[in-house]
């Protein structure tokens, strides 16, 4: 599977993924019998936009940045829902300080962050960087997952897990939902860095998966929110975990992660499993 293309390209590929989907009805605009494009045609969205069908043909072959006014003018004109906005939106600017390392990703945690960690049992909770590699976690998702130290390291990573890890499918009640929307998350933040190897060797390796490079293909994008997992544990049964996540300030790039019970179940089926 190619790398992905410069930032700028990926923003055109996108908006002309979208326009292609988008059927004239949408828009008001009469279906002629022969329409010789998919979806909508590029003047067709630059007078939706309010902007000119050159200037909109620059922006979908990458030649052109634009202002974030534009930008939301023609995310409102492709009918694009809150996470595909924030996508496009954040082809505005690219600001400096959440750009991950180049090369291998820093594998060092803070002891304090590593504390906390620790201190959250028997919830679940992890540190991850910039490519969602796990770099600490406590015991609780260790049982919750598997012990991650019995995997390489570039295997301990979430979409790693989610797509190539066989009982993933199993332990998440609601597996296909999950996965496109932490993929959609990841694409996202990786079409910001298209010269990152580690970047490039994930997508590479969950491109594998026939779901996941469907939903590659499809330029699935996602945000993140707190939302409520539904795990089927093969020891415990069945645990709806909210999901939380924290930026690291002394540590730019990383996030702390948890699980915390969504019911008194949940709460007792963690204890539960941390005791097995």
């Amino acid at each position: 599977m190619s790398t992905s293309p410069q930032p700028r390209a990926e923003l055109g590929a996108f908006l002309r993924s979208r326009r292609e989907r988008l059927a004239p009805g949408a828009l008001g605009l009469p279906v002629a019998p022969r329409r010789r494009t998919p979806g909508l045609r590029r003047a067709e969205v630059a007078e939706a936009a309010g902007i000119s069908i050159s200037w909109y043909a620059w922006l979908e072959q990458g030649r052109v940045r634009t202002s974030e006014q534009v930008l939301r003018a023609v995310a409102r004109a492709l009918r694009l829902d809150p996470a595909e906005t924030a996508h496009v939106l954040s082809f505005a600017e690219h600001p400096a300080r959440d750009a991950p390392p180049r090369g291998a990703p820093a594998s060092w945690v803070s002891p304090h962050l590593r504390s906390l960690v620790d201190a959250m049992l028997p919830h679940p909770a992890m540190v991850v960087d910039p490519y969602w590699d796990l770099l600490a976690w406590n015991t609780s998702y260790a049982a919750l997952l598997t012990d991650l130290a019995r995997l390489p390291a570039k295997r301990r990573n979430m979409l790693w897990l989610v797509f190539r890890w066989p009982p993933c499918r199993a332990l998440l009640a609601d597996w296909e939902a999950e996965a496109r929307c932490l993929l959609g998350q990841f694409r996202a933040r990786a079409a910001h860095h298209p010269d990152d190897p580690r970047y490039a060797e994930i997508i590479e390796e969950i491109g594998a998966d026939p779901c996941a490079a469907r939903w590659l293909d499809q330029r699935e994008t996602a945000v993140f929110r707190p939302a409520v997992k539904h795990f089927r544990h093969p020891v415990v049964g069945d645990l709806r975990l909210r999901s939380v996540k924290l930026a690291a300030v002394e540590e730019p790039g990383h996030h702390f992660l948890a699980y915390l019970p969504d019911d008194p179940a949940a709460h007792e089926g963690l204890r539960a499993l941390t005791e097995a």
